[in-house]
């Protein structure tokens, strides 16, 4: 029975230790446009043009009131 326990305790170790692991890949701060964009997203906050003649405004999701 204490066999069971240490493999349980070392198998939850090593899940805690990963996750930690991979919580920490990546950098802090804003995201950065990818090379040879052109036009930057406006900062948030700004409003958005209106659309041209012609586009279609988007349809509303059913998720959209999560984001």
């Amino acid at each position: 029975m204490a066999r069971f326990r240490l493999s349980s305790l070392s198998g939850v170790i090593v899940v805690v230790m990963a996750a930690a692991m991979l919580a920490g890949c990546g950098r802090r701060g804003p995201l950065e446009p990818p090379p040879g964009a052109e036009d930057p997203a406006p900062p948030p906050g700004t409003a958005r043009p209106a659309p041209e003649e012609g586009e279609r405004p988007s349809r509303p999701f059913v998720l959209d009131g999560l984001l």
